[in-house]
């Protein structure tokens, strides 16, 4: 008999200040932010080389966009990843700021 497939959860840690992916209770991945008034600056996305090809990255990220929404914030792409699902996702359009030097210059030194 086989084993039925994992469900993946996406949760918010905050503490963290990112998104995570679990599959099985295990962290396959995340996708980072900081917080920049109202903008949620998404600036690094990971999935673990033991989860890739399982479309993970796109389930974490749609589910932290849908977040951002749910919690009246803006999402602004640094992230390579964020910037390209969000290319192709439309729905989010609405909730998505454009990322200028403004932006990369405040990141910078929120990460420091």
């Amino acid at each position: 008999m086989t084993q039925p497939a994992a469900i993946p959860v996406v949760r918010r840690a905050d503490q963290l200040h990112r998104y995570e992916i679990l599959v099985d209770g295990e962290l396959a991945g995340f996708t980072e932010y900081r917080d920049h008034d109202e903008q949620r600056v998404f600036y690094h996305t990971e999935i673990d080389d033991a989860f890739a090809g399982q479309g993970l990255a796109f389930r974490l990220v749609q589910e932290a966009l849908t977040d951002v929404r749910e919690t009246g914030h803006r999402a602004v792409p640094v992230c390579p990843y964020v910037a390209k699902f969000l290319t192709k996702q439309t729905e989010f359009a609405d909730i998505t700021d454009p990322v200028t030097p403004e932006i990369r210059q405040w990141l910078r030194t929120a990460l420091r």
